[in-house]
């Protein structure tokens, strides 16, 4: 997304990609890591759950994702012919991630949902309606990547 809806040069764009990306996979560890601490202080079992096990398969994917292609397109980057046919796998393997991350954020909102018995309170409305914009902000995403540019 940063290189269609970033008015810069490409160089920038790219900067602006490996930069926020970086730091999205440092939230995700370190959330990951916080869930972890959590659990142990509070006695709960660590990994029980398919919104667990999809987000750690999630994060580890990103890492990989944000490794291999920092040594394949940013430095010292391969020859453009490789980078060519990288570029599109790389582009389906983000979406695919993407998507892996929205699904665990929405198990894990389904999770929540009924450990605290949300089923008829106002709380479940509010659950339900970040459910919604999780949804929603999936959609637009995908069709800003997927659309051509304007």
């Amino acid at each position: 997304m940063a290189y269609k809806t970033l008015p810069a040069r490409r160089k920038t764009q790219k900067v602006f990609h490996v930069v926020l990306h970086l730091i999205a996979l440092a939230a995700g560890v370190l959330g990951i890591c916080l869930v972890f601490k959590f659990h142990n202080e509070a006695g709960f079992v660590n990994m029980y759950s398919l919104h667990s096990w999809l987000g750690i398969v999630t994060i580890s994917l990103f890492a990989f994702q944000w490794l291999f292609s920092f040594f394949s397109f940013a430095y010292p980057g391969a020859q453009s012919s490789t980078r060519a046919k990288l570029r599109p796998w790389h582009a389906v393997m983000g979406m695919i991630i993407f998507m892996m991350a929205i699904l665990t954020a929405e198990m894990g909102l389904v999770e929540r949902f009924f450990i605290l018995r949300l089923h008829t309170s106002q709380e479940a409305l509010v659950v339900n309606f970040i459910g919604l914009l999780f949804f929603l902000f999936s959609l637009f995403v995908g069709l800003v990547v997927v659309l051509p540019p304007t």
